[in-house]
């Protein structure tokens, strides 16, 4: 089970697969501390889908340890046909992508492989990169026709069937939520998901139009936008306004862009989503080699403690625990890299400048308190999470942030929040009934102890009305 002598800040994300998938690890799992599974759909069909939400809410409910469940939609896709055989490129070799299957002049000379995406033509130039099968293989646009485009092999490899295809710098004319998305989001909507994962997003819209689908269909699943392209960089900012909280997904992104702009891209997305207020996920190969290895390498090590220096709201695990040998391992080592790195300091407190009111200044006092107050946790009650994501948005030096809700809804959305212990708890009409209420369960289940210092951030009743307050409570 998760250490609680010292409380761990930075949130931990699964990804579900055969590894991970049983009842027996799962149970593990949350106990090491996981906060949110994650369900990749591009993987998974909806039977599987349903099998394991229910599985996750079952156990769940059976550790006593709610936590969350992130559906992470595909997305639009560029993918080669299928090939007889691996199609052994040279470099120099000239090579076809065909949008037309059967269209192209027949030419012993130069080989070709069909391509999904009817608009390549139209949206690649000549000069333009086209990268295949995760970048591995390289290849120069030289001309276009109607059917196909002609390139040059920059880089050798052997070419299979739908390898997947990045188009660095292009902008291409694909839905953001694709019919597949939407099928996979409605069988998410009624399992009750929390999160929906959008892939590829690459501007604003793309959320504003996620968000009205999850409307019309009466879910309150918050949404994660994926920035994976250059075109999702130029457009960060009105990307994270837009977004309930973003996911910088390395994979895909170091493909699309430089490899060198990769850690630059990944601070200033961080810092951007501070300035916000919203929570931010660190993804993809963070412990890659714990696949295959029962300890990490020390640059996934130094990695891990980059994202938690930066105070990012959550790291994420994928192949690691979908098919990895390691999958409870990897859990309790990230655990131990972020409790160890969180006992540095000091940490400023960020300032979110997009975040304005009077509200956010209450909950700024209590986190200076707190800040101040040695040994001292925060308390707060929402019903939404706003109260508590306000307060996990200042970035708590030390202080736990104990969030009482009265939802089950909006306790396992809490789980992504970094420095967040979300409770359930009935809230009374008097707020002070409700504090002391609060304090009767940490109390009783061993989060305080009596002389504790609780900072409390929430409503009191004045004169038959509500104000904002921030109290200093002992505990007795």
């Amino acid at each position: 089970m998760a250490t609680t002598s010292t409380p761990r800040r930075t949130k931990i994300i699964f990804t579900l697969g055969p590894a991970s998938q049983s009842e027996e690890m799962l149970e593990k799992l949350i106990l090491a501390g996981a906060d949110v599974a994650r369900l990749n759909m591009a993987h998974g069909n909806h039977d599987w889908t349903r099998a394991v939400i229910r599985r996750i809410r079952a156990v769940s409910q059976k550790v006593g340890r709610e936590i969350a469940i992130m559906m992470d939609i595909k997305g639009p896709e560029i993918r080669t046909g299928d090939v007889a055989a691996p199609i052994e490129l040279k470099v120099g070799e000239i090579f076809d992508f065909t949008v037309k299957p059967g269209d192209r002049e027949s030419s012993e000379e130069i080989r070709s492989v069909n391509v999904n995406y009817q608009d390549l033509v139209n949206d690649i130039h000549i000069g333009d990169i086209v990268l295949v099968d995760s970048g591995l293989m390289r290849f120069e646009v030289l001309d276009k026709k109607d059917n196909h485009i002609r390139c040059k092999v920059l880089t050798p490899g052997a070419l299979s069937s739908r390898r997947h295809i990045n188009l660095p710098g292009v902008k291409v004319n694909l839905p953001s939520f694709t019919e597949k998305d939407r099928l996979d989001t409605l069988v998410g909507i009624d399992e009750g998901i929390d999160f929906v994962a959008l892939s590829f997003v690459r501007e604003a819209k793309d959320i504003v139009q996620l968000r009205a689908f999850l409307k019309e269909h009466k879910s309150h699943a918050k949404i994660i936008a994926k920035i994976e392209d250059q075109t999702a960089i130029a457009n960060l900012d009105a990307i994270i306004k837009e977004t309930d909280s973003l996911m910088v997904a390395r994979g895909d992104l170091g493909i699309e862009c430089p490899l060198e702009d990769l850690p630059v891209i990944q601070r200033r997305a961080v810092k951007s989503c501070l300035q916000h207020g919203k929570p931010v996920i660190i993804a993809t190969h963070t412990l890659e080699s714990m696949i295959t290895s029962p300890v990490p390498t020390r640059a996934e090590i130094t990695d891990v403690a980059n994202a938690v220096y930066e105070k990012a709201d959550c790291v994420m695990l994928s192949g690691e625990t979908t098919v990895g040998k390691y999958p409870l391992e990897c859990v309790q080592t990230l655990d131990k890299i972020a409790r160890r790195i969180e006992q540095e300091g000091p940490f400023e407190v960020p300032d979110p400048k997009s975040i304005a009111g009077d509200k956010i200044k209450v909950l700024k006092s209590a986190v200076l308190l707190a800040n101040q107050v040695e040994d001292s946790a925060l308390l707060t009650f929402t019903r939404l999470g706003n109260m508590a994501g306000g307060l996990a948005a200042l970035r708590p030096a030390k202080a736990k942030i104990f969030a009482m809700t009265n939802t089950l809804e909006t306790l396992r959305q809490l789980r992504l929040m970094r420095s967040v212990e979300p409770f359930l708890l009935p809230l009374e009409s008097d707020p002070n009934l409700s504090i002391e209420k609060a304090m009767e369960l940490l109390s009783r289940e061993g989060h305080v102890k009596t002389g504790d210092k609780l900072i409390v951030a929430t409503d009191i009743l004045t004169s038959d009305h509500l104000v904002d307050s921030v109290q200093l409570r002992t505990i007795r």
